[in-house]
């Protein structure tokens, strides 16, 4: 590797004395300045995690008799040379993943490499090594040892088959799912499983809605499919962009690692308030509950469009132009033929205004023809700026920013009344009007709602920027008008939708599949559902899907292959909760892995405050520090986060403190993936009472 990165530096100054096009060289330089600095920022692991042998076989095609190593990156002496490790995303390495006893695709024998947690991938960090023989009627690749093979000999490697405690066909892989989880969010490229593999495999062009229960992976699966699509479509997708969003920043934070460890660090990531963020504009202020529910409706994106293209106007006198002595007229009977052909087009609101200038300025163009003749290009752009042309403009089509036509709407009952006439009830129309209506829309405080008011305003006026492919996790928090927002930025193309409906806990979260990605503009994207975990133990799963039952969505309840974990739960007194949670957060302490404590929003100052008390220090969950283990962390963030040791505190005050807190509960519960302790005052949630016992 240390060699590749060397000979990537030394193309680059070769690449300067290249001789071509100013075009074609400064697109190589680019590739080879790019392309070095991936590899220089390469994170430091194995090179290699899996092996494939293939047989003689027929079936084995072109592999007939090879042997591969598969890594994160393809490694070779040269760009033009045989790889000495093939990337995981390539065509052959799908094999390592999919192949069984029963449909050994052309493989002999697969091998699995076991590393030391954290190795740079040097000889001694390997632990381990698994041969898994998948065809025994034909001689495999090479027989016995190869000279140079780093898995063939040595002390510190020992063979071992057998399932491990995750229910997999490896102890490497068991191990690898159940490592302590510390720092952010690890790549599963050496655990893909079969049926994640198949998703991550799909087309560019298909978009696809993983419903996954907690601990599936859905989460990997979308960010590996990310890594996939720039490996097999790499100009398609970075001319097009691709594009993560998730559902908070400290969500970022943790999964912020990931693509960068696949050899892919040019996507962005960001949440869909960073999305449609308007720079002139701030929030500072918040909807109630009622605002906020019909700010979020689908029937909204009728209400803004009427408002917008209710200021067009029919035009009511003749247009003249003064051109020197001579004055160009067109009738009112003309113009008003013309906006409603523009109007009937339905294009973007600017592209409907220009298209209204130039339709004009074409008017004038064939009088001046048939007076004078061919008038020139100098004349045309005179009379398209000419000061009548845009005052006719102003008043039938006028130019608009989208906060303007958001702030008018909201502050003028009547132009409320006349765009919401039939869609919206009056009480509706009084939850959305401002109770104070600012001086102009520029002096007005904006709430989070009304900037997904604004930007689909904006993408009436002017479509936005595109991206090739979208990756939405959590996806089934958004609102129909956010989803809009994502499909105005994906007409093009595809998605990758992820999520979980028992896991919805906004007020206008999803409660079917079909019915969200049509707000998405994706109404024909298949939904593969994911249900058997490899993270959360299945005590754990068994004790949340106790809920599924008394949540307003159907979905197949988890299972889980992991038989190891640890649940309790335990019944103290009010007064010694913050003892007991000080207890039990040692005790986590003892053991490896990374802990976290879950609150109530309004109970997680309290919770902090006991645990300083008692001498445990702790992190808020946007904070780095490897001293401090113990993360507090309100239920509102939860979402998306898994930890080794959770313990939830009062799971009633978490259910009751929003309408929809019994999902809110389930994810909570679920964010453990060793072992989970549930410390309550008072009486569980009802449909937890019995595991109480």
């Amino acid at each position: 590797m240390a060699a590749m990165v060397d000979a990537a530096g030394t193309r680059v100054v070769t690449g300067e004395d290249v001789s071509g096009s100013g075009a074609s060289a400064e697109a190589l330089g680019r590739y080879l300045r790019s392309h070095a600095k991936e590899l220089a920022e390469e994170p430091d692991s194995p090179l290699f995690f899996g092996r494939l042998d293939f047989d003689r076989g027929p079936v084995a095609g072109d592999h007939q008799g090879q042997r591969y190593y598969i890594g994160r990156r393809r490694i070779a002496r040269h760009p033009s040379a045989p790889p000495l490790v093939v990337d995981w995303r390539a065509p052959v390495s799908r094999a390592f993943y999919q192949a069984t006893a029963r449909e050994p695709q052309g493989v002999a024998v697969r091998r699995r490499f076991g590393w030391a947690p954290w190795s740079t991938g040097a000889a001694e960090d390997l632990t381990s090594l698994e041969d898994e023989r998948l065809t025994a009627a034909t001689e495999p690749a090479t027989a016995g040892a190869e000279a140079g093979d780093p898995g063939a000999a040595g002390q510190s490697a020992t063979a071992g088959r057998g399932a491990g405690a995750s229910g997999t066909a490896s102890r490497i892989v068991a191990a690898e799912i159940e490592r302590p989880r510390v720092g952010p969010m690890r790549d599963i490229v050496a655990t893909i499983q079969p049926e994640q593999d198949d998703l991550v495999r799909g087309e560019l062009t298909a978009s696809v809605c993983v419903q996954g229960a907690p601990g599936t992976g859905k989460t990997a699966v979308g960010l590996h499919r990310a890594a996939y699509l720039l490996y097999t479509c790499p100009q398609r997708v970075q001319r097009a962009g691709l594009l993560v969003i998730g559902p908070n920043r400290t969500f970022l934070r943790y999964i912020s690692q990931v693509l960068p460890a696949l050899g892919e660090s040019d996507v962005r990531q960001c949440t869909l308030d960073d999305l449609i963020a308007r720079p002139r504009l701030t929030i500072r202020a918040t909807d109630d509950p009622a605002a906020a529910a019909v700010k979020h409706s689908a029937r909204m994106a009728e209400v803004l469009s009427r408002a917008l293209y209710g200021r067009v106007r029919t035009p009511a006198e003749p247009l003249a132009v003064p051109d020197g002595s001579y004055r160009w007229r067109i009738d009112a009977a003309e113009l008003d033929r013309i906006v409603t052909e523009v109007r009937d087009e339905a294009p973007p609101y600017a592209v409907g205004r220009e298209r209204v200038r130039s339709r004009a300025v074409a008017l004038l163009q064939r009088q001046a023809e048939r007076r004078a003749g061919p008038p020139n290009t100098a004349w045309l752009r005179r009379m398209g700026r000419a000061k009548a042309v845009t005052a006719f403009l102003d008043a039938v089509w006028p130019a608009v920013r989208p906060e303007e036509v958001v702030g008018t709407l909201l502050a003028d009952p009547a132009a409320l009344a006349a765009a919401a006439d039939g869609v919206l009830d009056a009480d509706e129309q009084r939850a959305l009007a401002w109770r104070t209506a600012p001086r102009s829309y520029k002096s007005a405080k904006w709430s989070p709602a009304d900037m997904v008011l604004i930007d689909e305003v904006a993408g009436l006026i002017e479509r936005p920027e595109g991206y090739g492919h979208v990756v939405v996790d959590e996806a089934q928090d958004l609102s129909p008008m956010q989803c809009r927002a994502i499909a105005r930025r994906s007409d093009f193309g595809s998605l990758t939708v992820l999520g979980d409906l028992a896991q919805g806990t906004t007020p206008w979260a999803a409660r079917s599949w079909p019915e969200h990605l049509t707000h998405l503009g994706k109404p024909q994207a298949a939904i593969a559902p994911l249900t058997t975990g490899f993270r959360v133990p299945a005590a754990v799963v068994a004790l949340a899907n106790r809920l599924l039952g008394a949540l307003d969505v159907h979905v197949p309840p988890a299972r889980s292959l992991r038989g190891d974990g640890e649940l309790r739960i335990r019944a103290v007194s009010a007064d010694g909760l913050p003892d007991a949670t000080a207890a039990t957060v040692r005790k986590a302490l003892a053991r490896d892995g990374s802990v976290a404590v879950i609150a109530a929003d309004a109970d997680v100052a309290a919770v902090r405050a006991g645990l300083d008390a008692a001498g445990i220090g702790t992190a808020a969950p946007d904070e780095s520090d490897a001293g401090r283990r113990v993360v507090v962390l309100p239920a509102t963030v939860a979402k998306g986060l898994e930890y080794d040791h959770v313990v939830v505190v009062e799971p009633a005050a978490i259910a009751e403190a929003e309408p929809r807190g019994l999902h809110r509960l389930y994810v909570v519960l679920t964010r453990a993936v060793s072992r989970l302790d549930v410390l309550h005052a008072r009486p569980l949630p009802g449909p937890l009472t019995d595991a109480a016992g």
